[in-house]
């Protein structure tokens, strides 16, 4: 498993996400005035859950092991993306709500405190589409770390490949050289033997002419 922590906090942010889709799909458009605008503070309010959610499986991404970085990158991005599209969709549905209920054919005007809120809540969902973004660029950032690495764990693993090559090489020549020297004492062992006999072989026929001249000379005295 590539992060526990990372799975659970992915299985509490699909919870959120089902909510708010149903929520901006069929809760807010169905309601009107204050049950309308309950119902958008209740999504607001997962929105908020959600961006924090979202803020944790960053940082366990970003501290998971090199190899597995890039897949809960690429899970977190499609995550963020669906958690942006939610955002524009409950800011729609709150705003064309808040429109008609303005509106002098609408249910009523809405009151000082609604737009307050509705401020707050834009001013709310700007500055989570802000962090979304930072969180974005921090992500492709440590992406880009984690590629860097392997990257560079590829090329120790090389060099480490490389210089066992060279060692076995090494050995290779260093025993080369100890066969070539036990060449050298075998070839000086036979050259010193053939020299040995020849100085023999000298000796024996000097003898032999020796006891040949003696004989001739005690023969034909």
């Amino acid at each position: 498993m590539s992060s526990e922590k990372f799975e659970d906090l992915e299985d509490d942010f699909k919870v959120i996400l089902d909510e708010l889709r149903r929520a901006v799909d069929d809760r807010i458009p169905r309601a009107s005035g204050e049950q309308k605008r309950s119902a958008v503070r209740s999504a607001e309010k997962r929105m908020e859950e959600g961006q924090g959610i979202l803020n944790l499986m960053d940082e366990e991404s970003q501290s998971a092991p090199p190899q597995y970085r890039k897949q809960l990158g690429n899970r977190l991005r499609g995550y963020k993306r669906d958690f942006s599209r939610i955002r524009q969709s409950l800011t729609q549905a709150s705003g064309g709500r808040d429109e008609l209920l303005a509106s002098p054919g609408g249910f009523g005007r809405q009151s000082q405190t609604d737009r307050i809120e509705r401020d707050q809540r834009d001013r709310l969902l700007q500055g989570t589409q802000a962090l979304s973004r930072a969180s974005d660029s921090v992500a492709r950032s440590h992406q880009i770390s984690a590629q860097t690495d392997e990257i560079g764990i590829e090329i120790l693993g090389e060099l480490d490949e490389q210089r066992e090559t060279l060692l076995r090489a090494k050995d290779r020549v260093a025993d080369t050289d100890q066969d070539l020297s036990r060449s050298r004492k075998l070839l000086n062992g036979i050259a010193r033997r053939v020299m040995t006999n020849k100085l023999i072989m000298v000796c024996v026929i000097l003898i032999e002419l020796g006891i040949i001249g003696g004989v001739a000379y005690y023969r034909f005295h």
